[in-house]
């Protein structure tokens, strides 16, 4: 099986509904993938349900419409706007914190889920990976996978030492990377 087949059959649908989502970011301009599926392009993927985008602010309520009309569920949050199939597992949070906006510079194409997308550069993912570690009203748990997706990260990469956090790259010594 593919990861997209894989995706498809743990998710009940996620993988068709990521399409869905592309589709309609696509006719709304520049947007990107951050997070987990983001991390997934730069180090060894690891499992998520999550898709965190970044599109551009002007244009969220006409993809809220569109997310509607093509059956996502939609809430509204304090910094984002999350969108579901019902029965589908897969969970999109479309982030509304304005710093995220300069994101949508410098972004690179990658296959995610058998889909060509934006994927935010490898410096952007590492702030906001930062920024979400950082948030200290986010769960413990969350903020663990925040951890590990940037000591992954810098295993990978040992040249963005100098753009993390003291506390990971002591986790982390040079020796074992």
């Amino acid at each position: 099986m593919t990861a997209t087949e894989v995706f498809e059959s743990v998710t009940n649908g996620g993988s068709s509904d990521f399409a869905l989502l592309v589709s309609i970011l696509n006719h709304h301009g520049r947007w990107c993938l951050i997070g987990g599926l983001a991390v997934n392009c730069y180090v060894e993927p690891v499992f998520t349900l999550d898709a965190d985008v970044v599109v551009v602010l002007d244009e969220l309520s006409a993809i809220e419409k569109e997310l509607t009309a093509a059956g996502f569920s939609v809430k509204e949050f304090p910094h984002s706007l999350n969108a579901s199939v019902p029965g589908s597992q897969l969970r999109i949070q479309l982030t509304t914190d304005p710093r995220y906006q300069e994101f949508l510079n410098g972004t690179a194409i990658r296959e995610v889920l058998g889909e060509p997308v934006p994927i935010a550069s490898l410096a952007d993912v590492i702030r906001g990976k930062i920024w979400a570690w950082s948030d200290e009203k986010r769960r413990p748990t969350k903020r663990k996978k925040d951890e590990l997706d940037l000591m992954r990260i810098l295993e990978a990469y040992p040249g963005t030492r100098k753009l993390m956090p003291r506390e990971i790259v002591e986790q982390v010594p040079e020796s074992d990377m």
